[in-house]
């Protein structure tokens, strides 16, 4: 479980620190943050 928390605020922080200066770059850089959740999650249930 910490595992996922600590990607979910990474994740979070690299959004908010990027240069992204669209909407289309922000929502390619959640999506980016979920795919990197969602393998933490698949790695750490196996």
């Amino acid at each position: 479980m910490r595992k996922i928390t600590a990607l979910m605020l990474l994740g979070m922080a690299a959004a908010s620190l990027s240069a992204c200066h669209t909407v289309a770059g922000f929502g390619q850089d959640m999506k980016a943050g979920g795919a990197a959740i969602q393998r933490a999650a698949d790695n750490a249930s196996q």
